[in-house]
């Protein structure tokens, strides 16, 4: 019998409502329980370039928007934390990967909810790591690996 996912309280918010037909909850609901493995409490903002780069800027130090940003507060036993989503860097990036918006939407999701958890890529072990398993769940949830070549 397979093992059910961990429940997921998920408040999901736009900055621009129009982002929002891109990423139905149900959705964005899915690709993170993939990804948890305890029970969470996960915040999901779509924003735009300029909430993005702000973001990045105050919080990381590097003044541009980026395409995910995690905000962990506890890794157990919930998971707690904040995943923002820069919605033009995520069109933009998918353009230029040759993707679908919904599939590059579905790894950042994925990534962000790892990061969640305390996986990193901060050197070259961890990293292999996070995207061995970045590329098992969502090739489990239908999408292409994201590493291939």
């Amino acid at each position: 019998m397979k093992n059910p996912r961990p429940p997921l309280t998920l408040s999901l918010q736009f900055a621009d409502k129009s982002d929002r037909a891109a990423l139905p909850r149900h959705k964005v609901a899915r690709w993170i329980r993939a990804a948890l493995d305890a029970p969470g409490e996960i915040t999901v903002r779509i924003v735009g370039a300029e909430e993005g780069q702000a973001l990045n800027r105050d919080y990381r130090q590097r003044d541009y928007a980026t395409n995910v940003l995690t905000f962990d507060y506890s890794h157990e036993p919930v998971v707690v934390a904040d995943l923002v989503l820069c919605a033009p860097v995520v069109q933009r990036e998918a353009k230029e990967q040759r993707i679908t918006p919904e599939a590059h939407y579905a790894h950042l999701l994925v990534h962000g909810t790892l990061h969640a958890q305390g996986h990193d890529h901060e050197d070259e072990t961890e990293a292999r790591l996070m995207e061995a398993r970045e590329s098992a769940l969502l090739q489990s949830l239908g999408f292409d690996d994201p590493y291939a070549p």
